[in-house]
């Protein structure tokens, strides 16, 4: 028996679906990964996000390289995102920065994060590996949650239960500042709210995803985290106004909102709140003030106006900062709690633009998206994707979740999913036909 000719082909297909398949599961790695290392805001978590993140481009253009028919996909957030690595690069090479060694490891990460960005355009596009993405957000999600719960209630202050990690701030789960641990359930909770409320979830999977969608309430709840209460608040209502637009609010849509909303309360009443009111209630000793964050802010926009074109250069702040401090009190300031302010007082208006190019681009491509037609499973994920970018940009008025590398990923990953093309229904055209084909026998057989 002679083998066929089209052998060798079917072999070669094969296996660039086992490369992209480990492409896929590298760049879920990275983020959880980037997690888990206390969001990635040490050096060294820093720079092996950097190192991996170039490790699967360098994976994704060997793929390509060996592919017969290798194919490109070219997002359009990718733009802006160059953009602003170019006035970086321009602020350097033009002596446009007050401290050329932060601009140059802020350069390296941005390059990670256009090349996560650009992967991510490149590995899921198809249905089924959607699907398995949407399930890594609310699975690990969940797991990050339980942790946090757990470790709420049996360690203090500390993370992972190890004394040794000297924290200086407010940590809750594996971040560093609640806050920022609010921001990761901000980016991953919509994503099993919308896929229930627009019935993108099998009916068999409904407790399982009920479940990973009940306890990252209670976490977020209980991290006690007002930006973040706020913007889970926020979150809902985009997905009110979402569900409505498309008459789906009435029926199942807000049957499992008071489902999901009763049994968090129901599970935060069970574990104890009288800790979480008490945070919730008043400033802690590591939290910045209103009064501190409001002078912050007036010592940014003094930057920002003495450097209004290009900034004083990307990833400077925390040393051009102190020069325009006019409440010291003692603490380094890194970040001002404003992701806004901060990115024009490094980059200006030439920032300012770039990111005004990002958030309308993101907005007209997710507002096309949403609306198209598409299956139930497509539009709940851009929906949830929609949720999770609009809540994390209200945060970051009041903080800075964009300057933590893991956050920043997660940010990026949903603003890919508010963009990326809608998906078709699944097996439709199957069903249709067993239907037609059942009718045709019912007629013969009469």
């Amino acid at each position: 028996m002679f083998p066929s000719c089209h052998q060798p082909v079917l072999e070669a297909r094969l296996h660039g679906d086992i490369a992209m398949r480990a492409l896929r599961i590298g760049l879920c790695l990275l983020f959880a990964f980037c997690v888990l290392a206390l969001g990635a805001v040490e050096v060294w978590s820093i720079s092996i996000m950097e190192i991996g993140a170039a490790t699967l481009f360098f994976w994704w253009a060997v793929i390509s390289w060996r592919s017969s028919n290798p194919k490109i996909y070219w997002s359009p957030l990718n733009a802006p995102v160059v953009g602003l690595w170019t006035i970086g690069l321009f602020q350097l090479l033009l002596h446009g920065t007050a401290y050329p060694y932060l601009t140059r490891v802020m350069l390296l990460k941005i390059g990670a994060y256009f090349l996560v960005l650009f992967l991510l355009a490149q590995a899921f596009r198809e249905r089924k590996d959607l699907q398995r993405l949407s399930w890594f957000v609310m699975g690990f999600g969940f797991l990050v949650s339980l942790l946090a719960i757990i470790q709420h209630f049996t360690s203090g202050s500390e993370i992972y239960w190890l004394s040794d990690l000297k924290i200086e701030g407010d940590p809750f789960g594996p971040y560093v500042n609640r806050n920022h641990f609010a921001g990761f359930i901000e980016l991953t909770l919509p994503t099993g709210l919308a896929l229930m409320a627009f019935r993108g979830v099998k009916r068999d999977l409904f407790p399982l995803a009920t479940l990973l969608t009940i306890v990252p309430v209670s976490a977020i709840i209980l991290s006690a985290s007002r930006a973040g209460i706020i913007g889970i608040g926020l979150e809902i209502v985009v997905l009110v106004l979402l569900a409505r637009s498309r008459k789906a609010w009435r029926g199942q849509g807000a049957t499992i909102a008071a489902i999901v909303a009763l049994l968090a309360i129901a599970v935060v009443a069970w574990v104890g709140t009288s800790r979480a009111f008490e945070r919730f209630s008043g400033t802690t000793i590591h939290e910045a003030t209103l009064g501190r964050r409001a002078s912050m802010f007036r010592g940014a926009a003094r930057i920002f106006l003495d450097h209004p074109i290009k900034g004083c250069g990307l990833g400077t702040l925390i040393d051009v900062f102190p020069a325009y401090e006019n409440a010291y009190d003692g603490k380094l300031i890194d970040h001002v709690h404003d992701d806004y302010i901060e990115t024009l007082a490094e980059t200006g208006l030439l920032g300012g633009l770039c990111g005004a190019i990002f958030l309308w681009t993101l907005y007209r491509e997710g507002r096309q998206n949403f609306i198209a037609e598409q299956g139930h499973f497509s539009r709940g994920l851009h929906a949830g994707a929609i949720m999770a970018v609009s809540g994390l940009l209200w945060h970051s008025f009041v903080d800075f979740n964009l300057q933590i590398p893991a956050n920043a990923l997660l940010f990026l990953l949903q603003a890919y999913l508010v963009t990326s093309p809608p998906v078709p229904p699944d097996a439709t055209g199957p069903r249709v036909r067993r239907r037609a084909e059942s009718r045709t026998a019912a007629v013969s057989e009469g």
